[in-house]
């Protein structure tokens, strides 16, 4: 298993300074929101990706992809019933996979539950067929680039579509395409158990080759170790359907400060792995 961390976290930071940070924290990797880059992915220039992947490499992280694809963007929703917008759409992630290629990253996380939410009207199978229309569309340039698109899991509320592994994996499964796979979630995996009384490692279980990418935080919008959810049971189940990429941490409270919740967090999960691990 390999930690990350997402960069969101320090964003009021240089780039630099954030990578450096992490990276004496104790930090394999840096997972890149987009919009910490620039507002849409389409202005950064070729020098300017040149000079972030120079960094990494200077610094000595690796910058594992970018998530938030679609966040603070306007007039981007794969699932709208606007052929045009979904065209824009599969065109905006195809320059997402450009980036992520050219900074180095080899995963994007498709969350994004605002852009992603179904519109007023739309059904669920419209909005999957909305979806998968756009996936087919970036997929291609994904596999010519290396990268692979991480579809994420949203429960409620965050999400009134694609909530639970099974319905992500219904998509993948259909769309069938190599650089298309899931990513798991502490805090969606925490939710999911109380809807479907399963517990985590049943659902963890259940995504056994589909699985490319994880992020770790907690139920309590904390950093993993921060509240109730178990991340021994979580890397033992990962640890069992033999995934050992990736696990970043993507916090969403700050409160106890960006930079106590980088170490805590690094911390628990060595201890929470150490101890899956040894059983």
């Amino acid at each position: 298993m390999r930690f990350a961390c997402c960069n969101e976290l320090l964003e009021d930071w240089p780039l630099e300074r954030q990578f450096r940070f992490l990276r004496d924290v104790g930090y394999e990797g840096i997972e890149v929101a987009a919009f910490t880059l620039a507002p849409r992915i389409t202005d950064i220039t070729t020098g300017q990706r040149a000079a972030v992947r120079r960094l990494a490499a200077d610094v000595g992280v690796e910058i594992t992809g970018l998530h938030f694809l679609l966040a603070r963007t306007e007039g981007l929703y794969p699932t709208s019933p606007d052929a045009a917008v979904r065209r824009r759409t599969a065109d905006y992630l195809r320059a997402l996979v450009d980036c992520c290629a050219d900074i180095d990253g080899r995963f994007m996380v498709f969350g994004s539950p605002q852009q992603r939410n179904l519109p007023e009207g739309v059904s669920t199978e419209d909005g999957r067929r909305a979806l998968m229309e756009v996936l087919h569309a970036a997929l291609p340039a994904a596999a010519d680039a290396g990268v692979t698109i991480c579809l994420e899991p949203l429960p409620p509320p965050q999400s009134n579509f694609v909530r639970t592994t099974d319905e992500a994996i219904s998509i993948i499964a259909e769309v069938n395409h190599p650089h298309l796979r899931l990513i798991l979630d502490g805090r969606s995996l925490a939710a999911q158990v109380q809807t479907q009384q399963q517990s985590l490692a049943e659902i963890i279980r259940t995504t056994a080759g589909y699985t490319a990418y994880c992020q770790a935080n907690d139920a309590n919008s904390g950093g993993p170790g921060a509240g109730d959810t178990d991340f021994v049971e979580i890397f033992g189940a990962l640890h069992e359907i033999g995934y050992d990429g990736w696990m970043s941490v993507e916090a969403f409270d700050f409160s106890p400060g960006p930079e106590n919740v980088a170490r805590d967090s690094l911390a628990y999960m060595q201890r929470a792995h150490a101890a899956a691990v040894a059983g």
